[in-house]
């Protein structure tokens, strides 16, 4: 399987945002891709690097909805597996960070929500989420099967071992990752940890850019089941990352064939505080 990541920027301009993300679709068919992965919200300027932004509300839509609606028709047209990121609103008001995944066909599969919401200098997004109610779903693409980890949820090993433990072979991450956020090569390597203690492969598509308090750095990555990143992105430069994987090699890895062979789950419930 061939996989892309749009490394992309966004300004103000949400059609043209939008346009440019079927642009990378349309690229990545051209180049052979069976699976493209989008940044986190994908349209939009990343509107939570500022506490209390009202006019951030109008932003969100249903899904379905308009932008999840012309992207399914890219998805289809082009016969191309899709992960998207954008600002959901439900039929209740909640508003979410979610990530709808289309088949090759533009069927839409389900949409993952982000769990774990940060609050933080920059990352105000405790003021405009809601928790995702939908668990860590695992969906069964025509290119395989694949979980969704949307940004901070990356940071917590419960949810990153629920998705292998749903049968992922590939873990999309869409992120918006600023310069200096950690510290140097900290979060590549959990997301390696993770890969390797899981044996899937990672998809981190990072956004890119200048955005007044925060520069989006891009070097998205690809990480295969054994820990070791395939392929990397431009560092503060839009991109179109490509990288080929095998999903068979998910079966062949040191998880699959040792750790997740001898783990004991039965233990770890008593062993957490409550």
């Amino acid at each position: 399987m061939r996989l892309a990541l749009a490394q992309q920027s966004a300004d103000n301009d949400r059609a043209r945002n939008l346009q440019r993300a079927i642009e990378a679709m349309r690229r990545a068919a051209a180049e052979g891709a069976d699976l493209i992965v989008f940044a986190e919200l994908a349209t939009e300027r990343f509107f939570p690097r500022r506490a209390g932004d009202a006019a951030a509300a109008g932003l969100a839509e249903p899904i379905p909805g308009p932008i999840a609606d012309r992207v399914a028709a890219a998805a289809r047209e082009l016969s191309l597996v899709t992960i998207f990121n954008m600002y959901e609103v439900d039929a209740t008001g909640r508003r979410f960070d979610s990530s709808p995944v289309f088949d090759a066909d533009g069927r839409l599969l389900g949409v993952t929500r982000m769990v774990h919401i940060a609050d933080f200098p920059g990352f105000h997004e405790q003021g405009y989420y809601t928790p995702g109610d939908r668990g860590a779903p695992v969906y069964q693409t025509r290119a395989g099967r694949v979980g969704v980890a949307i940004c901070y949820d990356r940071h917590y090993p419960e949810y990153m071992r629920a998705l292998g433990a749903g049968g992922a072979d590939l873990v999309a991450i869409p992120q918006a990752g600023a310069l200096d956020e950690w510290p140097e090569g900290l979060y590549e390597a959990e997301v390696r940890t993770a890969a390797f203690q899981n044996g899937y492969f990672v998809a981190l598509c990072n956004r890119v850019g200048d955005e007044e308090e925060l520069t989006f750095a891009g070097e998205s990555f690809v990480v295969d089941p054994e820990g070791q990143v395939i392929a990397r992105g431009r560092r503060l430069a839009e991109d179109l990352v490509l990288a080929d994987v095998d999903l068979a090699a998910c079966a062949r890895s040191t998880a699959r064939r040792l750790f997740l062979r001898d783990h004991r789950p039965e233990l770890y419930r008593g062993w957490l505080p409550r």
